[in-house]
């Protein structure tokens, strides 16, 4: 009875000391890693194009209501009125239809004013855009980290004779770049044209 209870402590202790654990251990944590870096991919595939429309938009409608002030203005000076055409009526009218077309466009551009914030846009891109692409490096960073260590796992004594034997374990690839792929930053591109 005793010898039985040696034996299979001794085969407990043998086994565990032949990666049992340890090997899918690594493997999952490799695993998981990697799903991190897919999860940055995705994360940056959704968020930046919505990010740049947003960006897009916010400064299509500044420049609409800029434009606006700026023609009203250039149209208002462009109607001018003496001292002798102070009798006309219609001259009268003209400039102050003229007059009000720049104070309407004026209003409208405080009115809005509080909405124009294409630069905190473009500022909140800029740290979106260095954000994701540290969460991506980071884990790119952890899963080399964790297949490095689970192919050290696979190849090392004792935990090399489970690897082999319970799992036919195989060394992960680490990540590497490529030219092309999901792991290529976006674009940025606001439509101007140099």
């Amino acid at each position: 009875m005793k010898y039985r209870t040696l034996i299979a402590f001794g085969g407990a202790f043998a086994l565990a000391g032949c990666g049992l654990n340890s090997v899918p251990t690594a493997d999952e944590n490799a695993k998981a890693k990697w799903a991190d870096v897919e999860n940055y991919y995705q994360r940056r595939a959704d968020l930046i194009p919505n990010l740049v429309a947003t960006v897009k938009a916010a400064g299509a409608q500044e420049k609409a209501i800029l434009v606006e002030v700026t023609q009203a203005r250039a149209s208002a000076s462009q109607v001018k009125v003496s001292g002798a055409d102070l009798n006309d009526p219609a001259k009268v009218a003209a400039y102050e239809k003229a007059q009000a077309g720049v104070t309407l466009s004026l209003q409208r551009l405080q009115e809005a004013y509080p909405e124009l914030k294409s630069q905190d846009n473009y500022k909140t891109l800029m740290d979106q855009l260095e954000g994701t692409e540290n969460r991506i490096s980071t884990a790119r960073h952890d899963y080399n980290d964790a297949v490095q260590a689970y192919n050290t796992t696979i190849r090392t004594f004792p935990d090399a004779i489970g690897a082999k034997v319970f799992y036919g374990a195989k060394p992960l690839v680490p990540f590497t770049a490529t030219t092309r792929g999901a792991d290529v930053a976006p674009t940025v591109n606001f439509g101007n044209t140099n």
